[in-house]
């Protein structure tokens, strides 16, 4: 090989300039950066789940109208034209043949407008425009809730790239220590210090760690089309997260459970459904009142009859009305088969049934809570000593390293302290995640994720 390469050196300078030269590789255009609140903004445009919600509350805001609720009067066009074709045979006593017409024609036209308002009902027209109200609302706080819980998936998708990004940075550094070993083995090897079984399994580790990076970087890409999914993009698209993993200490426990209680967009929700409970209930009893209605409308009505007799002659008859009408519209209800008492029973089992669902709510908002914080506290202390661990670890390889290079240590001895260290990045990436992830939950449920985002 020595010689080789001797030879090459001697050869004239012009025979080996007429060497190909190697193509300049291409150079690729770094990933755009993408931030958390880059992300949200796109979430909270483009989420599907968020937009299906918006819409369902435009349906919710455009059903509160007062003609929605029975408090407008109704009016209506009607047009009327029919065409008949009669065969007519008539008979009478005073004359001894009958008298017959086939085909006889005749049409009638008729058209009115008719309007009808319904002036009560019982206050039921009343009752139905505030439960349309509080049907609004609840859609508006269910919407809330949904946008919540999206920013909440979408922050959690984020930072899981974050956390998978940073496994394969310390991938990355793991890889640049087994190169090191190699290169340090394979020197002593070359001075007779070492022997090639040594070179081998270093390379062996190496490959052990490049198998780990190539399966980080597919959970990489799979975190990332998660988060692309979540914000409305293209799933391929690619992207670097510019924000890091940074967690928030101090949350009190008391001061969240009072902002839950107070600005739960979920138990807001299972409130206004007692209300909305109540407002059926009111509506069956306002069916048990008479109703009155003020009935008027201006009507025109032509027959033309072909068939029309004037003693035994056949003519033509044509008449015609037209003028106003109006009058008063009542009706009493006094016996249904006791529906409405079914009904009444109903409404009441229903709305008892809405006030259990807001304590079944609250204690399930409390459980949720105490679990993340319980979460959190813990999440907190084991991420202090990460934070230690992965000091010390550092500090242990790159002593570990140094005295395998001097040959004071065995490669069983630095492989263990390289995966020591390996494992402590790992749980210290895990261990943050975690934390921001109870924190998270615990902002979600105290309704503030969106407003701190």
């Amino acid at each position: 090989m020595r010689p080789f390469l001797f030879f090459l050196l001697l050869l004239p300078f012009p025979l080996l300039a007429q060497q190909p030269q190697l193509a300049k590789p291409t150079t690729v255009a770094p990933a755009p950066d993408l931030s958390l609140q880059q992300a949200v903004a796109a979430g909270l445009e483009y989420n599907y789940g968020i937009l299906l919600s918006r819409k369902d509350q435009q349906i919710a805001e455009n059903n509160v109208t007062r003609g929605n609720a029975g408090q407008l009067p109704v009016v209506n066009g009607n047009f009327t034209r029919t065409f008949n074709i009669n065969n007519v045979r008539q008979e009478s006593s005073a004359r001894p043949e009958a008298s017959t017409a086939n085909s006889a024609k005749s049409n009638l036209f008729n058209t009115n407008i008719a309007a009808t308002w319904t002036i009560f009902d019982g206050l039921g027209m009343f009752i139905a425009y505030g439960r349309l109200k509080s049907l609004r609302t609840q859609q508006q706080v269910i919407t809330k809730a949904t946008v919540e819980e999206t920013v909440e998936q979408i922050t959690n998708a984020y930072y899981a790239v974050v956390r998978e990004g940073g496994k394969i940075r310390s991938l990355e550094e793991a890889l640049k220590i087994g190169q090191a070993r190699i290169d340090f083995t394979q020197a002593r090897v070359d001075v007779g210090l070492a022997a090639k079984v040594e070179v081998l399994t270093a390379r062996v580790d190496y490959n052990a760690d490049r198998s780990l990076l190539l399966q980080q970087q597919q959970a990489l890409v799979s975190a990332k089309v998660q988060l692309n999914n979540l914000i409305g993009r293209a799933p391929r698209t690619d992207f670097q997260p510019s924000d890091s993993l940074v967690v928030t200490r101090g949350l009190n426990a008391d001061s969240l459970r009072a902002a839950m209680l107070a600005r739960n967009p979920r138990l807001a929700q299972a409130r206004l459904g007692v209300d909305v409970a109540t407002y059926d209930r009111r509506l069956i009893r306002a069916s048990r009142f008479p109703q009155v209605g003020l009935t008027t409308g201006y009507g025109f009505n032509r027959n033309i009859n072909g068939a029309a007799f004037f003693g035994n002659q056949l003519v033509t008859n044509t008449g015609q009305t037209y003028g106003l009408n109006y009058g008063v519209v009542a009706s009493v209800p006094i016996f249904d088969g006791f529906n409405r008492n079914r009904l009444e029973q109903n409404a009441r089992i229903a709305e008892e049934q809405s006030k259990l669902a807001v304590g079944q709510t609250t204690l399930q908002l409390d459980a949720d809570a105490a679990d993340a914080y319980a979460q959190y506290q813990n999440y907190l202390q084991l991420l202090d000593l990460e934070e230690d661990n992965i000091k010390l670890a550092d500090q242990n390889v790159a002593i570990a390293l140094e005295r395998y290079r001097l040959g004071l240590l065995t490669p069983l001895d630095l492989r263990t302290a390289q995966r020591v260290q390996l494992d402590a990045a790992v749980r210290l990436l895990d261990i943050r995640y975690f934390t921001k992830q109870a924190e998270t939950t615990l902002r979600r449920l105290s309704g503030d994720l969106v407003r701190e985002t």
